[in-house]
């Protein structure tokens, strides 16, 4: 088994979440398998998550705490974002990261643009795993909001700088969870993290 480079961001913005869960569980099963783990938690980090009036040209600089993390994922072989989904979409202050984080320059190249009219992925060579909890049962998902946020975060996110393939593993009711769901997603997640996929 290759020896794998892990960045594990636990994205909820509450120091106590399953979202916290599954990151722990997920860095304790590919520790144990010897694959080397980063894990950070969106609870923890101080930064100002609001782009503002900035641009490609003039942004704001990066606090440390978002510069610590850009370089563990250019550091990474592999990504793994623990998420809630609210109202649709991802939080606010994991957005707030996503836009002040992935900056043309360290994610993509606006100067070197593809037949399609793309800026050049940055990231490449790497691979992701969103483990994304939510209310909205899976068949829903799928059928009427069509799976909106998983392309959004596949495609226009983590795809837009290099991340292929991207997977998602998705647990619905997680608010009030039935009996035994968190210790098979638990397990789940552990098997997850062994592989390292």
């Amino acid at each position: 088994m290759q020896r794998k480079k892990i960045i594990i961001l636990d994205g909820h913005p509450a120091e106590s979440s399953l979202s916290r869960t599954f990151a722990e569980t997920y860095k304790d099963a590919a520790e144990k398998n010897g694959h080397d783990v980063r894990m950070v938690h969106l609870s923890e980090m101080q930064f100002d998550h609001d782009f503002g009036q900035g641009n490609y040209q003039d942004f704001k600089p990066l606090e440390p705490v978002l510069e610590q993390v850009l370089q563990d994922i250019e550091w990474s072989d592999h990504l793994v974002l623990t998420t809630p989904m609210w109202w649709g979409g991802l939080p606010a202050k994991l957005k707030g990261l996503i836009d002040r984080m992935f900056i043309p320059g360290r994610t993509f190249d606006t100067r070197n643009i593809s037949k399609l009219g793309l800026p050049a992925p940055m990231l490449a060579g790497r691979t992701a795993r969103v483990i994304l909890t939510s209310d909205t049962p899976g068949w829903f998902m799928r059928l009427i909001y069509r799976q909106a946020l998983i392309r959004q975060v596949r495609d226009q996110i983590l795809g837009f700088v290099g991340f292929k393939p991207t997977r998602f593993t998705y647990f619905a009711g997680a608010s009030y969870p039935k009996p035994g769901s968190v210790e098979r997603w638990v397990s789940q997640v552990a098997k997850i993290g062994a592989a390292a996929v």
